[in-house]
């Protein structure tokens, strides 16, 4: 062991030895993996070690594809047999909902280039896997490339190969203590204390208390976990090929063979969390004992689905701890307000997401980005919030329980809420406000009747209507929108506009102005579809996406400079807006001040009644608005007094589904959607805001993609004929039976009366009235490339 490394890996593991790895093959050769024990002890040891391509998130499903690709791989560079058996893999469904997800699921696979799955019918999954009883089957999905690996054979595979590029692994060193300094990082170990620029923290089981070691505490939970592996099955002795990885979905197991017999793994819905400050350091080979009065119910649907287990005996139990997060997805990337400090860890699918894992961190660490958007398993998708315990016993528990349960888009879960409200909350609700959850806080939704529940569905819901009606007021009359889920920063100082000016691509906004602002990373991707507002006084205000408050914060920091502040305002400052055609009449009533000279896009310092508020004239739903910002103590006040104001108007609060709806209807994209960190401003027509005379962070990517042939694919709006569905996101779009691009949102436009999307298109089919067609909900539909912004396309409603 050396004084002194680039990057020091803690954790043997296959997500440690991945990083290793990858960090190795881009050219970082100084690196070392440091394990308290042996490579594999903790989880990997007693993994199931499936791999197979399905994901909720299309972008780690991808990354899972990756995995799949690289373990051959990895086997052929380092010489060590992996036992890799790429049997093939079926998904089943067994209720009608299920079977239309499945199929939606298949779509979804086509769009991120997923080729070599296909949908089968009951009778042809018994031909494929002969011991599987397919009673009460509707249908099934297969995958080439799914299989099973031999786990601690793919751990050596990783760190040899690692080796051989020059990394070093260091077994039976525990790390006692991490210490950060001006340079990096000193870690104290049983063997002696190095120091490094870099420290990954894939720790596995042990992940809470190396974070701790750091002054982190992540939300991350170990759970216990079953599967059994049978005696000899007689069946399958006689079968001249292996059975396929099978999913079961409403059993809530997952099989495949192990010599002639069969493992079964199980998602028991009676979940059993352990040790959750961590697993103690003495732990890493042991077992605990089966439970099978826990997971008893789920043992009869799996024994009926495989009979033939119903007439052998059980050969080995495995009941054995993973690491899980809240919603189940990794932790990577650099901790906030931690420099130089990475997350490597909650890899729960370690075997199948541990090949991707370790690159993208290795491409974050090297190269300033990942190649590939991986916000979804991002470490700074989860704020200060998350570290509460009882939070992450309840989400991590909920997400174990419904791991193979079907979750709906508009169904809302319970766990870790209610956590934050706003202060007119309680108000709110007893106005009939049903609520979603952004981040920490509870956001509206939308206002119903009292007793009403909605039925969640892969289709239109039966708070169609009601969301229909909020859309119309919006578009006629006066709307009322608690506004406090959008994200706040204040930037002051004597360098704020000159920091402002050189990370976002636009023009910034004279005093009393705001302007729609781009923010690109140096490789020219979009960081941010933003907003910035010149108060006039020296502060400035950026304005963004709630749940991203930690991770926009993360990269204000990165780039901040001497002369500037910034302030997150997310626990300080809240709102309303009023939106529609009445809205300036019901705000005339309580200003105090004229505030008919406020134009559009401009901002100030207004008294609204006897509040002190700041307001601007913008909405992303197209029609006329006021954003009218307070402090949070001022919230209820606010709603109260705007609520009386529009009284003659017929003033109606409304929540963020109709702002969804009316914002389709003016093409305005939204973060998650059609921005992400993936895309460049050239696919997503954000070029349109940049200033191409000044210098800015990722000009001279955006000035490549811009005097260079341009984006592959752009992005349009399209009129689907869909009927008691709509799209929702990465469905494929085809001219024929060429996938030509996806969707990346969409649903249906009260106003105009049409079902509607957004999507990414190859340019040569992108011209207005191009025939395509769309899968929804599994189903194709027509579809075709219409103009930009189908309601109000000259923007007269919103600039009155």
């Amino acid at each position: 062991m050396k004084s002194h490394y680039r990057v020091v890996v803690i954790g043997g593991g296959v997500v440690g030895a991945s990083v290793l790895y990858h960090l190795a093959k881009l050219g970082w050769s100084d690196v070392c993996l440091i394990e308290r024990s042996v490579l594999t002890a903790g989880s990997s040891w007693h993994a199931a070690g499936g791999i197979h391509a399905l994901n909720a998130d299309p972008n780690i499903a991808a990354l899972q594809a990756y995995t799949i690709d690289l373990l051959p791989e990895i086997e052929k560079e380092s010489g060590q047999n992996i036992g890799l058996h790429m049997t093939g893999g079926l998904t089943m469904a067994g209720t009608p909902d299920r079977w239309e997800w499945l199929q939606s699921a298949y779509r979804v696979f086509q769009s991120i280039g997923i080729e070599d799955c296909r949908l089968v019918t009951p009778e042809e999954a018994g031909e494929l896997n002969p011991i599987m009883s397919t009673e009460g089957l509707l249908g099934g999905m297969w995958a080439d490339r799914e299989g099973y690996v031999d786990t601690t054979g793919t751990v050596h595979a990783y760190a040899t190969a690692a080796k051989k590029r020059g990394a070093e692994v260091i077994e039976h060193n525990r790390v006692l203590e991490l210490n950060q300094t001006a340079e990096g990082w000193q870690v104290v170990t049983e063997k002696g204390t190095v120091t490094c620029e870099h420290v990954v923290n894939a720790g596995g089981l042990w992940a809470k208390q190396l974070g701790r070691m750091a002054g982190i505490d992540l939300p991350v939970s170990p759970l216990k976990h079953h599967y059994l592996i049978s005696d000899t099955i007689p069946t399958l002795e006689k079968l001249d090929f292996e059975v396929p990885m099978t999913v079961d979905l409403e059993g809530f197991t997952y099989m495949r063979q192990d010599q002639k017999g069969l493992l079964l793994g199980i998602y028991e819905v009676d979940h059993e969390h352990w040790a959750m400050d961590g697993a103690p350091w003495d732990y890493g080979m042991e077992l605990f004992g089966e439970q099978t009065d826990r997971i008893e119910q789920e043992l009869i649907l799996g024994f009926e689905r495989y009979p033939d287990l119903q007439e052998i005996g059980v050969k080995t139990w495995v009941n054995g701890a993973f690491t899980f997060s809240p919603d189940g997805n990794p932790l990577v990337g650099p901790v906030p307000g931690k420099r130089g400090y990475w997350c490597a860890c909650a890899v729960m699918a370690g075997f199948l997401q541990g090949g991707g894992v370790g690159k993208s961190l290795a491409e974050w660490m090297i190269h300033g980005e990942p190649e590939a958007d991986v916000y979804g398993m991002d470490v700074a998708r989860y704020g200060d919030f998350a570290q509460n315990k009882r939070y992450i016993r309840e989400t991590t528990g909920q997400f174990y329980s419904r791991r193979f349960v079907m979750t709906y888009p508009n169904e809302q879960l319970p766990a870790g809420r209610p956590l934050k409200t706003a202060p007119a909350h309680d108000a709110m609700t007893q106005a009939g406000c049903k609520w979603g959850v952004s981040w920490d806080l509870e956001v509206p939704l939308y206002f119903a009747p009292q007793g009403f529940e909605e039925t969640p569905t892969l289709k239109r819901s039966n708070a169609f209507d009601i969301v229909g009606e909020e859309c119309r007021v919006i578009r006629e009359g006066v709307g009322l929108l608690d506004i406090t889920g959008f994200s706040r920063f204040e930037v002051s100082g004597p360098r704020a506009e000159a920091w402002l000016d050189t990370l976002m691509a636009s023009k910034l906004p004279g005093p009393g102005r705001a302007k729609l602002a781009p923010m690109l990373s140096e490789t020219g991707k979009l960081k941010g579809d933003l907003t910035v507002l010149n108060w006039g006084d020296g502060s400035w205000w950026i304005m963004g996406s709630y749940y991203l408050r930690a991770w926009h914060m993360r990269w204000f920091n990165d780039h901040l400079e001497d002369g500037v502040s910034v302030r997150d305002l997310g626990e300080e400052i809240c709102g309303f807006a009023l939106i529609g055609p009445k809205s300036q009449q019901v705000i005339t009533r309580v200003a105090e001040q004229d505030i008919s000279g406020l134009k559009f896009m401009g901002c100030g310092r207004y008294d609204i009644g006897m509040l002190r508020t700041r307001v601007a004239r913008m909405s992303v739903t197209g029609e006329k608005g006021y954003e009218i910002n307070c402090r949070y103590g001022d919230h209820s006040t606010l709603r109260h007094m705007l609520l009386e104001a529009g009284t003659e108007d017929g003033i109606r609060e409304c929540g963020f589904n109709a702002m969804l709806s009316t914002r389709l209807e003016k093409s305005f994209g939204i973060w998650s959607a059609e921005f992400t960190q993936g895309y460049t401003p050239g696919m997503t027509g954000m070029d349109r805001w940049i200033d191409w005379s000044k210098e800015f962070v990722g000009k001279l990517a955006a000035e490549g993609e811009r005097d260079g042939n341009g984006p592959a694919q752009i992005l349009v709006t399209l009129e689907v004929d869909a009927e008691g569905a709509d799209a929702s996101g990465y469905e494929p779009v085809w001219v024929g039976e060429e996938k030509v691009g996806f969707v990346t949102s969409g649903g249906y436009g009260h106003t105009t009366g049409k079902s509607l999307a957004m999507a990414l298109v190859n340019r040569d089919q992108a011209a207005v009235g191009t025939d395509l067609s769309v899968h929804v909900v599994g189903v194709k539909r027509a579809a075709k490339v219409i103009a930009p912004s189908p309601y109000d396309p000259g923007g007269k409603a919103m600039r009155l």
